[in-house]
């Protein structure tokens, strides 16, 4: 996979403690995965639904991870 790949790209979320998610966008959409999971959280038809999705699923009060495409 080739981050320059439009319609394959993974960006991984860093919250204080470390990574804490990624969302990898497909043809499907963008799909939410947290760290340590062995699924995912859900696929979301934009770029800022899956960050809101994945910092939903965070710790209550954790600030907003910052996302780094990879």
């Amino acid at each position: 996979m080739s981050t320059t790949d439009a319609h394959h790209t993974l960006w991984v979320a860093y919250g204080q403690s470390g990574v804490v998610g990624s969302i990898r966008k497909d043809d499907d959409g963008y799909t939410v995965t947290m760290a340590g999971a062995d699924a995912s959280a859900g696929t979301y038809p934009s770029m800022e639904i899956a960050k809101s999705a994945l910092h939903a699923r965070m710790i209550p009060g954790s600030d907003w991870p910052e996302f780094r495409e990879h």
